[in-house]
């Protein structure tokens, strides 16, 4: 994990209160990449029938990973906002950890394209959704 500010794994995994209770590991950190995983929690569960967690939680962790991977070119002091999100679901996501790839597309001095692969833990080979994300990115002067 070479290349990036040494903060940044600490804040993934615990730089906010949301992603200490998500329990988010970093799993790889390059610039331009990252590799997370979303441990499951029962709390995630969405048709408990069918044994699928709810969908709000691959958009969410799409987010998360999406950011991620932009902040792997940043620094610290540097600031984003995401300007649009897109998810697209290809099969729902059973009850089980999530492993989550972002890359960095596009970057420009304020803005920045994401794409994000999301799978089952079980199946890392079989994609549960998409996504792609732009961010707006304020330097630090």
């Amino acid at each position: 994990m070479n290349d990036i500010h040494h903060e940044l794994i600490d804040f993934i995994e615990s730089g906010s209160p949301f992603h200490s209770f998500l329990n988010i590991q970093v799993l790889e950190a390059k610039p331009g990449f990252i590799k997370l995983q979303l441990p499951y929690k029962p709390e995630f569960g969405g048709n408990m029938e069918r044994g699928i967690l709810h969908g709000g939680i691959s958009a969410m962790f799409v987010d998360i990973v999406a950011a991620s991977s932009l902040w792997t070119h940043l620094a610290p002091e540097d600031k984003t906002a995401t300007i649009d999100l897109r998810v697209d679901y290809q099969r729902p996501a059973m009850l089980e950890d999530l492993i989550g790839e972002g890359e960095v597309r596009m970057l420009s001095k304020s803005i920045a394209n994401v794409h994000i692969k999301i799978f089952s833990a079980s199946t890392p080979d079989t994609l549960q959704a998409e996504g792609r994300a732009v961010f707006h990115i304020k330097r630090h002067q």
